[in-house]
């Protein structure tokens, strides 16, 4: 069947999509509801895409810029629908879904990977590293979306502009909160994923760490959420400058994914994953 089930997952997404904006301007919570609902079912579907081009390849699809962000965009629903059930932060849909049906379309869009892959592509224990640290940057990445918002919404309170953004936008104290649970969800994921791939490295490369572009951007992106969370607990940083190092946290691990990816040669770069 192809992408049959990508497709449609695609459409589900534009649909969920088109729903969340009509509640963030609408604000009725029926389209929120059928939002969640139509974004539910895109997964269902993405999930059954993503399983059949992993039967067919023999590998997580990860060898590419475009599976990579299928995957991805897999991991963003994920953690997005189970923050929507558990916190509900309703307008964040108004971005997750768009963000989603965007990565999807770019991984259709892509021309797919030529050549054989590496064998190291075909371990288990790699899925599992890969699957890890991107559910840890899905939930860092609506962090940073948080933190967007978190930002827009002080500045309108500054302003004493109480206009279309003030009455659609959640409380500051419900935008720190959303904050303080993405964090609490993607940075232990995060770690597992950083040493995941420390374990397979020493396994399969005989060292833990190579100084690899990738490496030194994730763990620089982790030292800052590192940095987040002790200053959340111990001394107790809310609202403004927690949002501020969301975000400079998730550019690093933006930079990570795309530029040590696509720009920076290494041994964490999708030419290595191909061979010709």
């Amino acid at each position: 069947m192809g992408d049959f089930w990508l497709y449609l997952a695609l459409a589900a997404y534009f649909g969920a999509t088109a729903l969340w904006l009509g509640f963030f301007l609408a604000q009725r919570e029926g389209l929120c509801r059928w939002g969640a609902w139509v974004m539910g079912g895109g997964l269902v579907c993405h999930t059954l895409g993503i399983i059949g081009r992993t039967l067919t390849l023999g590998y997580l699809p990860v060898a590419t810029f475009g599976e990579a962000l299928l995957v991805f965009a897999w991991a963003l629903v994920v953690v997005f629908l189970f923050l929507n059930w558990r916190f509900p932060i309703k307008v964040l849909g108004a971005l997750a879904a768009p963000l989603a049906a965007l990565m999807v379309s770019g991984a259709l869009s892509l021309p797919p990977g030529t050549g054989a892959v590496s064998p190291l592509l075909k371990s288990l224990w790699l899925s599992l590293h890969i699957s890890l640290a991107l559910l840890g940057n899905a939930a860092l990445t609506l962090a940073f979306l948080g933190g967007i918002f978190y930002l827009v919404q002080e500045r309108q309170l500054k302003g004493k502009k109480f206009g279309f953004f003030y009455r659609r936008l959640p409380s500051l104290s419900q935008l720190d909160a959303l904050n303080y649970w993405c964090l609490t969800l993607g940075f232990p994921l995060l770690t597992a994923g950083i040493i995941s791939g420390s374990l397979y490295a020493q396994h399969t490369l005989g060292r833990f760490w190579s100084w690899d572009p990738k490496e030194v951007l994730t763990v620089l992106a982790w030292l800052i959420y590192a940095v987040l969370v002790h200053e959340r607990l111990t001394v107790g940083w809310r609202g403004r400058r927690a949002a501020l190092l969301a975000i400079c946290g998730f550019l690093v691990l933006i930079f990570a994914f795309v530029g040590a990816n696509l720009w920076i040669s290494g041994y964490h770069s999708f030419a290595s994953f191909l061979k010709p």
